[in-house]
């Protein structure tokens, strides 16, 4: 896949993480046989407890060196799991977050996408077409975003996998809605992933920006979203965070415009690399 680097102004060629055993899934008769148990929550279960077991630490120094994983950017110290690694935390002033009240800033590190939402609450989304209230379970909820833009940022396996809020404010509702375990990726095109994977759907009255939806995505390998629980917060305070796999968080603004280079990446279907508390738009 080619992304676009915001920082360097070039483009990047990544690599799936465990592209072929996904091709094998999705794309293979035989695979497809398989896929059903692969996105249960019976086998994320038996994933996360091998990947809490202090053996799974020896996982670490390859994996780190395998995705150039920044080191110098995290707590120092030593992971008793490959779990405990995953979940690691930034070093303070590693993620500065932009506190001007009219700037979006982005909830993780991860690779943006944006798309129109339309005036009958429809986006298209690598190439399926999908209802608000398909995504957010809540027909009335989906009216609040007719018009405006649906930011879904991607994370992968080597992103920092704890997320923000993006703006101060306070919860109006969360609830889940339960599903499989697709993986967020093109390889799983097929499939309506953000209707059909698990996922906690929160609705904030943030200051700055109105009414939004916070939607935190489960995918493959991850059955369990970790959240805080705070109901008033703060911008750029953390909101929680996903253990082991890559994984997604998909955000329902109005009154946005979002920045240019990330506008004129996401019309060509290139995701933008962006980080935890960067401006990625402004305030109508």
């Amino acid at each position: 896949m080619k992304i676009y680097d915001r920082r360097t102004r070039h483009y990047e060629l990544v690599e799936q993480f465990g592209a072929s055993k996904l091709e094998f899934l999705y794309n293979n008769v035989f695979g497809r046989i398989f896929l059903r148990l692969a996105v249960s929550h019976f086998v994320s279960n038996i994933y996360g407890k091998v990947n809490s077991t202090k053996r799974s630490a020896k996982k670490i120094p390859a994996f780190v060196n395998e995705h150039h994983i920044k080191m110098d950017d995290f707590e120092q110290r030593k992971y008793t799991s490959f779990n405990d690694f995953f979940t690691r935390k930034i070093r303070y002033g590693k993620r500065p977050v932009n506190m001007a009240k009219d700037v979006l800033i982005s909830p993780a590190d991860s690779k943006l996408l944006v798309y129109e939402i339309d005036d009958e609450m429809r986006m298209m989304v690598k190439g399926r077409g999908y209802t608000l209230d398909e995504i957010l379970g809540d027909a009335e909820a989906a009216q609040e975003f007719k018009g405006g833009k649906a930011l879904v940022f991607r994370l992968s396996v080597d992103d920092y996998h704890r997320f923000c809020y993006p703006d101060r404010g306070c919860l109006i509702s969360r609830k889940t809605i339960k599903g499989r375990l697709h993986t967020v990726s093109p390889i799983s095109k097929r499939y309506k992933i953000y209707k059909e994977n698990y996922r906690e759907v929160n609705m904030l009255k943030t200051e700055n920006f109105g009414t939004l939806a916070y939607i935190e995505v489960g995918a493959m390998l991850i059955g369990r979203i970790v959240d805080n629980g705070t109901d008033v917060f703060d911008k750029g305070q953390e909101k929680g965070y996903f253990e082991p796999g890559g994984s997604t968080v998909v955000m329902l603004v109005n009154n946005v415009e979002i920045d240019q280079d990330i506008m004129e990446q996401s019309d060509m279907g290139i995701e933008t690399k962006v980080r935890y508390g960067e401006r990625i738009g402004t305030v109508l």
